[in-house]
């Protein structure tokens, strides 16, 4: 009897994590999943149960948008996940205006690309021990609207910004996740650990939560088949298991039949994803409350 594959989800309790885990514990996936709400797990592990009967699923507390606890529960999941076969690096936010968490750091930054890095390289042991394995970050075509420039100049600002800035700022995050993406790949080539990335396409499950109008517009384009966030979920878990992606490093590709994207050009050399490897790694050393 195959042994079922081990795979770790971030932001599993709302939008496409909740629709991709479904997705998974159908597929017969023992799920390790990250989660902020004690309560929420409790809906979705009842909901996981009905899709799927007999699914294993393990729950871990943590607040990604603190560094520390992501140090904590990425030591965890090594302690106590004897293998890994997939992690799926899938919490986002888009914060419309600027919030410092108590680390002094900018949230959106943080949840965005510094704890799915972190997490990742506290997991790389885990996952290169299990090869043949999958590293799947979600990231977004938002990335384009960046704008030019440095892509490092922001890694700890905290500077106020608006709701109209807060798009520029939020795909800046989501190119800092393609470049990493990419990097990784070049570091990982050879060991049998697969590093992908997706645009999940539009949508405004989850993301779009701090938006006033996020719920009535969710049903405005469900009424017009716009933005379905199924269609985001279905990229995530076939890059996570379609053997067409086994050895996928470095992709990205959009959620409309798996097309192929290319990293935007401010973030595209191999000089600048090496430059932010070494800028992140060093940032979140050097970062207080998060090196111990």
């Amino acid at each position: 009897m195959q042994t079922p594959p081990v795979v770790v989800l971030t932001g599993a309790t709302n939008g496409l994590g909740r629709l991709a885990v479904l997705d998974l514990a159908r597929q017969g996936a023992h799920l390790a999943l990250v989660v902020r709400s004690e309560r929420k797990a409790a809906e979705l592990q009842r909901e996981i149960e009905q899709a799927a009967p007999g699914t294993t699923v393990e729950i871990f507390l943590a607040d990604l948008s603190l560094l520390a606890d992501v140090r904590r529960v990425g030591r965890q999941l090594a302690d106590s996940v004897p293998r890994i076969d997939v992690l799926i690096n899938n919490a986002g936010v888009h914060a419309f205006e600027q919030r410092v968490t108590s680390e002094g750091l900018p949230e959106m930054t943080v949840v965005n690309y510094l704890a799915p890095w972190l997490l990742t390289d506290l997991l790389r042991g885990s996952l290169t021990a299990s090869a043949p394995a999958r590293i799947v970050n979600v990231a977004s075509r938002a990335a384009n609207h960046a704008g030019d420039g440095n892509p490092l100049r922001y890694l700890g600002d905290t500077a106020p910004y608006s709701r109209r800035e807060s798009s520029r700022l939020y795909g800046w995050t989501k190119l800092l996740d393609v470049m990493f993406t990419q990097e990784l790949g070049r570091q990982l080539k050879g060991t049998g650990v697969a590093v992908s990335c997706c645009c999940p396409g539009f949508n405004v499950t989850g993301l779009g939560r701090d938006l006033a109008v996020a719920g009535a517009l969710e049903k405005v384009l469900k009424a017009l088949n716009i933005g379905n966030p199924q269609h985001g979920a279905d990229i995530i878990v076939q890059l996570a298991t379609d053997p067409t992606f086994a050895e996928a490093t470095g992709g990205f590709f959009a959620a409309k039949g798996a097309k192929p994207l290319t990293c935007p050009p401010a973030g595209r050399d191999e000089s600048i994803q090496r430059e932010l490897w070494q800028a992140t790694a060093d940032f979140v050393q050097n970062t207080p409350h998060v090196r111990h």
